[in-house]
């Protein structure tokens, strides 16, 4: 689960959001993981929060290298701009990973939707950060809209029509 309290993160909409990409992007579905938030791109894990791992691995089926870590699989470069932009001190705890992908869902207007209970389109918005969702486009594994609805459910978010 998100470590960040409904408070902090806005609602339980956008915790229920949080859990439900970190299960779309399979990082906290690894079980000797801390709960995605140790994870490298491709399953490794990485154990130092002092700073993102910047490290590059290569993902043969698709034939290209990521800098993909943490829960939500942030990329090095997002990671360094969200740091610039948001005063955050470097450190890629929980809390920040957290936080940061709450400011990636803002940034692309999914939070707003999200804490009105419009998710499908919210991950419409959001699709373009995460390869996993529904219509990313990046030629990755995506999940369809029914699974990611319904994991956003059984995390406890609340839908409206």
């Amino acid at each position: 689960m998100a470590r960040l309290d409904s408070a902090a993160a806005g609602g339980a909409n956008v915790l229920a959001f949080l859990d439900t990409l970190a299960w779309s992007e399979g990082t906290s579905t690894i079980v000797a993981s801390d709960d995605g938030y140790n994870v490298l791109v491709g399953g490794q894990l990485f154990t130092d929060y002092r700073r993102h791992p910047k490290q590059k691995v290569w993902l043969p089926s698709y034939g290209i290298h990521s800098s993909a870590a943490g829960r939500y699989q942030i990329l090095a470069g997002t990671w360094e701009a969200i740091v610039r932009a948001y005063g955050f001190n470097g450190r890629f705890t929980p809390e920040a990973q957290d936080l940061a992908a709450i400011k990636l869902l803002n940034e692309c207007g999914a939070l707003a939707l999200i804490k009105a209970g419009r998710i499908a389109q919210a991950i419409a918005r959001a699709a373009p950060i995460w390869a996993s969702l529904p219509g990313a486009g990046y030629g990755q594994r995506e999940h369809e809209m029914a699974a990611v609805l319904a994991m956003f459910i059984t995390c406890g978010g609340e839908m409206q029509a």
